[in-house]
């Protein structure tokens, strides 16, 4: 039977000793403390106000210790009656805190389909994918693309000015809480190297990268988590890819303690190299990572 906590002094000096060592340990030995205490809690039954919060600063920690999952998916295919060939083939794929991927291959090797499949925007002939250790079911998938945001290389503007575009967003129900805020929006367009007139610019009048920018913010506004991006410069001269790799940039590195990653679809080798730390090809609807 298990010994349930019942104010047992010795119980409880057991676990300050546990946490006057953690306190004092070294970041080897903060990983076993850690775990002697939560056996110690959960065997004993003690209530939660009694348990001493145990926590490890990131400042030294290597990623692979301390990466949060973000975004999970399992055994994803996609099979293409027309062509009767699986554009995706039974793919797994992890996506954690602090990730900035890139995927390259040839053209219909399947990078579109993934990063769709990975927005929930197409069905799946089979697979899951989890949010947080969740997973994503229909009802769910909503309150997913809150947190997940996909970027097409070509954007959706909608007639009006920048701004009605930027407004648009909090019209829909699953923004309701939300409220448009120009000033960030604003200081969104300066990070891309629009002044104050950006905003005032009619849909109709914006060039292919000014369209991706604005499409861009539009998105960073409702503060996702996750950036899926696919071949967002693919048309875009240089200088206007140069523009959104700052932007996407910013609001990574803006992110304070929260979880941000990004997965990054290119053509471009060098744009690959240069926006992120994990590297995977696809070729044929299958993944690889390069070391």
């Amino acid at each position: 039977m298990i010994p349930r906590f019942g104010g047992s002094e010795l119980v409880r000096e057991a676990v300050d000793a546990v946490y006057q060592a953690y306190r004092g340990a070294t970041l080897a030995n903060k990983f076993a403390l850690m775990s002697v205490n939560h056996l110690c809690c959960c065997t004993y039954q003690m209530p939660q106000r009694f348990r001493y919060p145990m926590t490890l600063s990131t400042q030294n920690l290597s990623p692979a210790k301390l990466q949060t999952t973000l975004i999970k998916a399992t055994g994803l295919v996609r099979y293409d009656a027309k062509s009767q060939t699986n554009l995706l083939k039974s793919l797994d794929f992890t996506l954690a805190a602090g990730d900035r991927v890139a995927v390259t291959g040839p053209s219909g090797s399947g990078k579109s389909v993934f990063l769709r499949a990975l927005a929930l925007l197409d069905s799946l002939t089979s697979g899951q994918v989890f949010w947080r250790n969740t997973l994503v079911s229909g009802a769910g998938i909503p309150a997913y693309r809150r947190h997940v945001s996909y970027i097409a290389q070509r954007p959706a503007m909608l007639e009006g000015t920048v701004e009605d575009n930027l407004r648009y967003p909090f019209s829909l129900k699953v923004y309701k809480d939300r409220t448009f805020d120009r000033e960030a929006a604003l200081r969104l367009a300066e990070l891309a190297g629009r002044g104050d007139g950006f905003l005032d610019k009619q849909s109709s009048e914006l060039s292919g990268g000014e369209a991706q920018i604005a499409a861009l913010i539009r998105v960073l506004q409702l503060q996702p988590d996750v950036l899926l991006l696919d071949e967002p410069t693919a048309a875009l001269d240089p200088e206007s890819s140069r523009e959104i790799e700052a932007l996407v940039s910013a609001w990574f590195n803006a992110a304070n303690g929260d979880d941000r990653a990004y997965l990054w679809v290119s053509h471009d080798q060098a744009q690959a190299k240069r926006m992120s730390g994990r590297h995977l090809t696809m070729l044929a609807g299958t993944l690889s990572e390069q070391t």
